[in-house]
């Protein structure tokens, strides 16, 4: 009965079952779809603009939410339980061929780094006509110090993990050639990032920063 009317639905859309399944499995595997990413992405975004509100109502079945940037033209899912958008939340719902996948701690660092520069680059003017911020790995790497008082991981095999489970989740972009392991490599951040991290995230790294300073600054008062 069920697919009866999704087929009758798709009919509708000038779709057909396969196509709907197509969609639905490269939404659930990647938890993400970007119109930009590339040709497949492209195809796949333009054929949910067509039936929106049935994917939307397929997935709500299984309490999956379906975000929908028109500006940037992307989707992301959230899944059972989470809110949208926001740094807590995605640490819960970020997928990566299942329904849900808990950030790790560098995961979670790097991101809050990320949008920290990103904001800090839409301040001032440093970024491109699509939204995109051009970051260097030494700077990601200062930034990080001076945030959260770590740094990127040294071994070449965990940072290539790291800063590709960020791409696979369309926050930064990087030719496969980069060498991660070169500080005057450069790296894209995806303006989707503003909507990862959520303000609240970015309010707390601040204060955090700044509670920092003062500290030192007291300190320096002191001696």
């Amino acid at each position: 009965m069920l697919s009866d009317c999704l087929a009758e639905r798709l009919d509708h859309a000038g779709l057909d079952v396969d196509a709907f399944r197509e969609l639905i499995v490269r939404l659930l595997n990647y938890g993400v779809l970007c119109r930009g990413e590339s040709q497949v992405e492209q195809k796949l975004y333009d054929r949910y603009l067509r039936i929106p509100r049935l994917v939307q109502d397929y997935l709500d079945l299984m309490g999956v939410r379906v975000f929908h940037d028109e500006r940037l033209e992307y989707l992301r899912l959230y899944p059972p339980g989470s809110r949208t958008p926001g740094m807590e939340d995605t640490e819960e719902s970020a997928w990566s061929g299942s329904l849900r996948r808990r950030l790790s701690q560098a995961e979670v660092a790097l991101l809050l780094v990320l949008r920290s520069q990103y904001d800090r680059s839409l301040r001032e003017g440093q970024v491109d006509a699509q939204g995109f911020a051009m970051e260097s790995l030494e700077s990601l790497s200062i930034a990080s110090k001076n945030l959260l008082g770590r740094n990127l991981p040294d071994k070449l095999t965990e940072r290539r993990r790291l800063f590709l489970r960020l791409r696979q989740l369309r926050l930064i972009d990087f030719r496969p050639e980069d060498d991660l392991d070169n500080a005057e490599t450069w790296i894209r951040i995806h303006p989707m990032i503003a909507s990862f991290v959520g303000e609240e995230a970015l309010a707390a790294l601040e204060q955090g920063v700044a509670g920092l300073e003062n500290d030192d600054q007291e300190e320096g008062d002191v001696s």
